[in-house]
């Protein structure tokens, strides 16, 4: 059986600054899109140039936050937002929700591809493959802060968290790292080099995140001021990622069928 290091969450302090490990994990994902999306924009066919990725990353980041906590009020949270709304500026309690702040990059996509008269789908294609280093990097952020653990469980890597209790777990956040994160990369990355019709690699993340999402919430456990929201057993981030299944292969199908013609 394993315990959970519980890691100090804060990774630097200068002064009055603290900064924080789950920060520099968003910090890690920025630069991970800016970095390889430079590359990517430089190669012969691409829609894209260094300085539109600069403004990707700006307003995606932008959407990220912003989308993540707004996302996470309303799907987790509604009763504490509705009875304090302020809540909602109170960033240090901690909250933020992904399918939020993918609602947010969305908008933002679709602003800038208006702005540089692009298909929308030009932009997400080329974004979506890019998204699981943030992902990946969120998750070990997660798990150094010891939250968002899993179900108890009997398996040998089952974790104890001391901040909960003294019954093992599984370490979820790891299990999402590694899908959402590791896993989707390499798989977004190989069918983006196999040059599928526009609109694919979008569907294909919406899939691939969706049956990663949906997988792990088996053995997370569910929110503590939600439970579960259907039969005992479904959870508020199954009911959010199944849509972006059913999206995803509507997409995918629709791409290839177009391509085709």
């Amino acid at each position: 059986m394993l315990v959970h290091p519980q890691f100090d969450p804060i990774a630097l302090s200068l002064g009055p600054l603290k900064i924080h490990w789950y920060g520099l994990m968003y910090v890690i994902g920025f630069l991970g899109f800016l970095i390889i999306g430079k590359m990517r924009s430089k190669e012969p066919r691409s829609v894209m140039n260094p300085d539109r990725v600069d403004d990707m990353m700006f307003w995606g980041a932008i959407g990220v936050v912003a989308g993540g906590r707004i996302g996470y009020m309303l799907f987790y949270n509604l009763k504490g937002f509705l009875s304090d709304p302020i809540s909602l500026f109170q960033v240090w309690d901690g909250g933020m929700s992904f399918h939020g702040g993918l609602l947010g990059v969305i908008l933002a996509m679709f602003l800038l591809a208006r702005r540089w008269n692009l298909n929308f789908f030009q932009v997400s294609d080329f974004v979506a493959p890019l998204v699981p280093i943030g992902l990946g990097a969120g998750r070990i952020g997660n798990f150094i802060n010891g939250e968002l653990w899993g179900r108890a469980t009997d398996v040998p890597w089952g974790m104890v968290f001391p901040q909960v209790d003294n019954i093992a777990r599984h370490p979820s956040q790891l299990y999402q790292a590694f899908l959402e994160g590791l896993v989707l990369f390499l798989l977004l990355n190989w069918f983006r080099k196999r040059s599928p019709p526009v609109a694919a690699i979008s569907g294909l993340f919406l899939v691939g995140y969706g049956i990663a999402r949906v997988m792990v919430e088996f053995v997370r456990e569910p929110d503590s001021q939600l439970g579960y929201v259907a039969w005992g057993w479904v959870t508020q981030g199954q009911v959010l990622s199944v849509p972006m299944i059913l999206l995803g292969l509507l997409f995918m199908g629709v791409a290839y069928k177009v391509g085709k013609r």
